[in-house]
Formats: C-alpha cells, sequence, structure tokens
C-alpha cells in the first residue's frame, strides 16, 4: 500500500502532529523512498488473502491428504507395510522437492508451503507401514487398518504421532509455514487422546468413565494450546500468522470436549454458557475471530436447549427458536458496529498488567477502526 504526501499531512493532522513534526516526518520518508529507489529489488513475499486461488489451493492440499489418510482403502492397504513406506517417502519427496522450488520463488510461497504441510502429512503412513512390516506394535497391540488413525484412539499410534510432530517441528525451522502448525496440533491432540489409556493404565474403568477423561484429557490439551497460541500471538510476525492455526486446534480441543461433556444440572449448562460468552469477550480483547465463532455457537446451543426443554411439544417452540436466531443475528450487528467502543471500554477497566497479555496486533486493529 503506498501513500501520497497529502494522505500522510492528513493522517499528521489527524493525530495532532506539529508542522514541525510533520515536515520532520516527511523529509525522512523522501529520504527513504530516494534510498530505496536506486537500491536492488527483491522478490516480495505473497500476502496471504483469502479467494478462490487460496481456496483452490487448500482444497487440493486438503484432498491429497484425505486421499493418503482417512479415505485410503483397503484395497491401497493390502499393498503391504513395505509398500506403503515408500509410497510415502516418495510421496514425501515430490511434495517437498515441489514445494521448495515454490517456496523460493517468493510470490509462491503459500502453494510452496501447502505442498511441503503435504510432504509432512505423509509422515504417519511412511510410520505405519515400518511398524506394519515388522510388527512393532507394543502392548497396545496391532491397531488395525491406516485409516483408523483418524478415528480411533489406541496406543499403538504414539510412534507415528511423535514422528509427525518432530518431523513437522524440523520442516517449521526452515520452512515457517502456518499450515504446518496445524498438521503438528492435529497430532499433537491425537497424542494426548492416545496417552490416556496409557495414563489410566491398570485402572478398571467403564465406557462412560473412560470417556470422561477423554474429554477431561482433551480440554486440558486444549488449553495448553490456546496459551501457547497466546504466547505466539504477543510475538506475532506479520506476515505469517502461526498463532491462528494454534488458537483453532485448541478451541476444536477445548470447545468441543466441553460441549460434549453431557449433564442435567441447570447450573452446569448455565456454566457452560458463561463460558461461552466469555470466548466472545476474549475474541474482542485479543481480536481472534476464532473465539467469537466457538463461543456464538455454545450460546446457540445452551439457548436451543433451554428453548427445548421449557417450550417442549409446544407450538411457540419453532417460533422461539427463530426469535433465539435472529437476536443472535442482532447481537452480531451490534458486535460489529460497537466492536471498536467495546474493545476501548474493555482496555480501560483492565488493569496495567493485563493489557500488556493483549497482542501488538489488537492494538494496532483498534486504532485503524478509530481512524
Amino acid at each position: 500500500m503506498s501513500f501520497t504526501e497529502d494522505d500522510i499531512k492528513a493522517a499528521g493532522g489527524a493525530v495532532a502532529l506539529t508542522p514541525d513534526q510533520l515536515d520532520g516526518l516527511l523529509a525522512v520518508l523522501r529520504a527513504r523512498k530516494a534510498s530505496t529507489a536506486t537500491a536492488p529489488t527483491m522478490p516480495k513475499s505473497e500476502k496471504v488473502r483469502f479467494d478462490l486461488v487460496h481456496l483452490l489451493w487448500y482444497a487440493g492440499t486438503l484432498i491429497v491428504m484425505s486421499a493418503m489418510g482417512l479415505f485410503s482403502t483397503l484395497a491401497f492397504e493390502a499393498l503391504g507395510g513395505k509398500a506403503l513406506t515408500i509410497t510415502a517417502l516418495i510421496y514425501g519427496a515430490l511434495f517437498l522437492m515441489a514445494g521448495r522450488r515454490l517456496w523460493n520463488d517468493g510470490s509462491l510461497r503459500t502453494p510452496g508451503g501447502l505442498m511441503i504441510a503435504v510432504a509432512v502429512a505423509m509422515v504417519p503412513l511412511a510410520v505405519y507401514g515400518i511398524q506394519e512390516e515388522f510388527g512393532l506394535w507394543g502392548d497396545g497391540g496391532d491397531p488395525g487398518r491406516y485409516r483408523d488413525f483418524f478415528v480411533w484412539v489406541k496406543s499403538s499410534w504414539l510412534p507415528m504421532e511423535i514422528a509427525t510432530v518432530a518431523v513437522g517441528l524440523i520442516a517449521l525451522r526452515f520452512y515457517p509455514v502456518p499450515f504446518i502448525v496445524a498438521v503438528v496440533s492435529l497430532a499433537l491432540w491425537f497424542m494426548s487422546m492416545d496417552l490416556t489409556p496409557w495414563l489410566l493404565h491398570g485402572r478398571e474403568m467403564s465406557w462412560s468413565e473412560n470417556w470422561a477423561a477423554r474429554r477431561a484429557v482433551s480440554m486440558v490439551f486444549g488449553l495448553v494450546m490456546i496459551g501457547v497460541a497466546w504466547f505466539v500471538d504477543i510475538r506475532r510476525n506479520e506476515d505469517r500468522d502461526v498463532a491462528f492455526w494454534l488458537y483453532l486446534a485448541g478451541l476444536m480441543a477445548f470447545w468441543g470436549a466441553l460441549t460434549l461433556s453431557h449433564s442435567d444440572s441447570a447450573l452446569a449448562k448455565a456454566f457452560y454458557c458463561l463460558i461461552n460468552v466469555a470466548l466472545v469477550l476474549l475474541s474482542v480483547f485479543l481480536v481472534r475471530r476464532a473465539f467469537a465463532l466457538f463461543g456464538a455457537l455454545g450460546v446457540s446451543i445452551y439457548l436451543g436447549d433451554l428453548a427445548i426443554r421449557v417450550f417442549n411439544d409446544s407450538f411457540l417452540f419453532p417460533f422461539v427458536l427463530s426469535f433465539i436466531g435472529i437476536g443472535i443475528i442482532a447481537a452480531g450487528l451490534v458486535l460489529h458496529r460497537h466492536r471498536a467502543a467495546l474493545a476501548a471500554w474493555m482496555l480501560e477497566c483492565l488493569p496495567e498488567p493485563l493489557k500488556k497479555l493483549r497482542p501488538p496486533h489488537a492494538d494496532a486493529a483498534l486504532r485503524m477502526e478509530h481512524a
């Protein structure tokens, strides 16, 4: 984005710069422009944006990952462990080479990074093939088909998850691709689920108790992931929003487990609603829409459940549910219109130590909305 001197003068007047300060600023900018005009130009990194081209890139990436994972067939797995490992290594090498080539072209870093992420996603298949070929399943026994890795919780999957996390971290060291963080986060969540039987080893538990333990582990993991995301966010690189995928993974693990925690207690359900309201407020504090999305879904679920219990088998139920939906839409409009004012009010009420917990981009966004 470029600005003319008139734009800079108008901005200086808006923030009450003195004429001397404004002249000094313009002099610095003119000198900087003159020095950069003679300097050799480097290829600019591609700006991340959401459009049809990026949608196609991400869709293609997810299709390749799914084809070699969740939607793999029995005929494919019948090739044997050795063939599966060789296939995964060939896929990984080809995608890594293609991704590296595109990555080095500064204008195509997004598809290049996605290809490198696909290479990382081939690690579980390669490790599965080795385990299948040599029977290295440990105490957990043979877990079954590879596609079950994405469905069932079994301790035999742990080597696959550990290897994926390790390779993903190495890839991030050389190619800081945000989407690789999503692959690593998913592997970490799988690992937290598969570690649960190991942590509870030797304890006789019913199915419901086991399910409750897994939900608790998922919630704790989600909170830890959100904390890590916040830590990354306050040190955010403007070009690469790595924290987005960490926030998303953490919210899915925490909110999903929280929502699946069934309780007949009205107090527990009201507490669930309060947690979701807190997520909406947190979205204003951090300027992260993902919190607002999950929080709004949670509040909607609570209000829908409340309407079912109060208006069960009543002809008013469809109308009540419709009004709830309209109310949520209206709340979204109010939040959109007054988000900057709400954020400013929140900042005024917060003590100074809490203000320092806001990511830098949140303050920048607030200043832009006030401008």
